[in-house]
């Protein structure tokens, strides 16, 4: 169903892999980017991006959880950061790997950038996972 490579002859990645690999005929969900934003719509976290990717993170499994999947059928995501600072991408990428995705280890990408879509927003995380069949109930 899911298979994730780490090439040999490439750098060994500490927490993704190089890629993920799905088999034909496995249902996959393109989940649009999960936000630090709370059940009411308010920004959690303001100018604390390590608080935001934790939220992000939590509403990231939300998601998952309501199409039938989690985080260790995540094949691939997305994580953008509202920064130029090394630094700060990766604080973020260690609430990244403390998740339950780096189980997997997924691939993704780690990417800085000007804004995002809300004000003050400075994480978020688009996915890609594989929802798998559910279990049958046969005696």
């Amino acid at each position: 169903m899911l298979k994730r490579v780490t090439v040999p002859t490439l750098f060994t990645p500490p927490t993704y892999s190089h890629a993920s690999v799905v088999e034909a005929g496995t249902r996959l969900a393109f989940l649009a980017g999960s936000v630090p934003l709370n059940a009411d719509g308010e920004l959690v976290g303001p100018g604390d991006p390590v608080r935001q990717a934790e939220r992000v993170i939590a509403n990231l499994g939300e998601q998952l959880r309501a199409i039938g999947s989690d985080f260790e059928h995540v094949a691939y995501t997305d994580v953008y950061v509202v920064s130029s600072d090394p630094a700060v991408l990766s604080e973020v990428w260690d609430v990244v790997e403390a998740s339950r995705l780096s189980v997997g280890p997924h691939s993704s990408t780690l990417l800085g950038v000007a804004c995002l879509g809300y004000t003050g927003q400075l994480v978020e995380i688009t996915a890609t996972a594989v929802v798998p069949e559910p279990a049958s109930d046969q005696a």
